[in-house]
């Protein structure tokens, strides 16, 4: 058992475990899996931003002028890991258009399992709002711990990451090394094999994502 303190979302919902089924499922063609990728994505960028700051503005219907709350313009911020993370982007996007868009770039060593970056691209307005890090998979945690790092010190103090698939493992990891993060996810899974591959997982994401099995 996982003591998350709050800071770990399951998302519970038909929809999810529908989509997530497909996802999982080793005949789902690149073309769906993206598709699906991008589907759930959505979904926890909705769950991620129940508590996003808003502001008060009066627009006028066809009838009359009405209250209504907005987003703050480039207040969010969509960050994925590359490469497997760019599959969520679109995702999020279709939740926010408006938002604007990093790239952390995080490669894993395969016989150390630990992340080294080789590329990371911040818009300079990230560090006044809402960062959400966004990668399929959530294994060891090595990756998402360093391209948490690298927010935090670029100054950027409000992130929430989004996943689709986590190990117990790699969200303690993740927990234990930001105290501050929180993490949705559509699944947690069982744990890691001797590879540090999630089980029962889906396999690797960015190679069903862009085809490159």
């Amino acid at each position: 058992m996982i003591d998350s303190s709050n800071r770990l979302m399951v998302l519970n919902h038909p929809l999810v475990a529908h989509k997530m089924a497909h996802l999982r499922d080793a005949s789902t063609k690149p073309t769906e899996f993206r598709q699906l990728v991008r589907e759930l994505a959505a979904i926890e960028t909705y769950e991620a931003l129940r508590d996003a700051r808003v502001e008060e503005v009066t627009v006028r219907t066809p009838l009359a002028d009405a209250s209504c709350a907005r987003i703050p313009a480039d207040s969010i911020t969509v960050v994925p890991i590359l490469r497997a993370g760019l599959g969520m982007l679109e995702g999020a996007l279709d939740m926010v258009p408006s938002a604007l868009v990093g790239h952390v770039g995080m490669e894993r060593d395969e016989e150390t399992h630990e992340a080294h970056p080789y590329y990371a691209k911040l818009p300079s307005r990230i560090v006044d709002g809402t960062a959400l890090l966004v990668d399929p998979m959530l294994a060891t945690g090595g990756s998402a711990i360093a391209a948490l790092q690298y927010l935090r010190d670029a100054g950027v103090r409000d992130v929430r990451f989004l996943v689709l698939v986590a190990a117990p493992e790699g969200v303690r990891a993740v927990l234990d090394a930001d105290p501050d993060v929180r993490i949705w996810t559509c699944a947690l899974d069982d744990g890691l094999n001797e590879n540090a591959y999630i089980l029962p997982g889906l396999g690797d994401a960015g190679d069903r994502i862009f085809g490159t099995l």
